[in-house]
């Protein structure tokens, strides 16, 4: 018998379970309308690959959103529908106009934010459609969201952090440990049968389907998981 698969692992292990005591907020959008809130701090989470801002409102709240490019301790961030477009700066996304880049933007109303969350990245306000409001997406894709949904102003702080080369194994084993994920990682073709269901064969190669079912077990469950579509997809000339 082989030795267990890393899906099987992760559950168990306290190893594989993040330190949650070193992150020092969520990266949400606070659920305030019509306010002003004073950046008290910039911070650093090993979570998030952008820092966060921690803001402080009038009436004492504290906060902790992703932090733009531009944004420096002591500015005030507004929220609310009538605001400057101003790094930092919280509205919904029928109150910005076309071509402005944005970040930590919303999917549903009131969500916190779901799109363009990693360090450098950004959207951008393609259209307005009544109702609904397309973005381009930091992939370059468009994406039809709901007029209400808020969204940052600017570009989300951290960009070049890949740049630095890692020098040593500690170096990728100890980022890997912050975030709670295995490190190193070895592919299951590499492995025999006993342990890896992508495992044997004289060449490393999956042999058999790589989609798997949602509702596979633990052991089974490695490739594609639910894939929406397999195979390679058709060119325009043979559709």
């Amino acid at each position: 018998m082989g030795k267990r698969t890393r899906s099987q692992r992760k559950g168990s292990s306290p190893k594989n379970r993040v330190s949650s005591h070193r992150f020092p907020a969520a990266n949400r959008l606070p659920r305030v309308r019509g306010e002003i809130a004073e950046v008290v701090d910039l911070v650093h989470s090993a979570a998030h690959t952008a820092p966060l801002a921690k803001i402080k409102f009038e009436d004492g709240g504290i906060a902790h959103l992703g932090a733009p490019e531009g944004m420096a301790v002591g500015q005030t961030v507004a929220f609310g529908d009538k605001v400057s477009l101003r790094p930092g700066n919280v509205t919904t996304l029928d109150q910005i106009p076309e071509g402005t880049q944005i970040c930590n933007v919303e999917m549903r109303p009131g969500d916190g934010g779901k799109i363009a969350r990693s360090g450098g990245n950004s959207a951008m306000i393609d259209t307005r459609m009544g109702d609904y409001v397309r973005i381009q997406l930091p992939s370059g894709r468009t994406k039809d969201l709901p007029a209400k949904c808020r969204a940052t102003i600017g570009v989300l702080g951290g960009h070049g952090r890949t740049e630095k080369p890692l020098l040593k194994a500690g170096a990728a084993h100890h980022r890997a440990k912050a975030r709670g994920k295995l490190y190193p990682t070895v592919s299951g073709v590499a492995m025999n049968p006993v342990d890896h269901p992508h495992g044997g064969g004289n060449h490393q190669a999956v042999h058999g389907p790589s989609s798997v079912s949602r509702n596979a077990p633990p052991g089974q469950k490695v490739g594609n998981i639910a894939p929406r579509r397999t195979g390679r997809g058709r060119s325009k000339k043979e559709q």
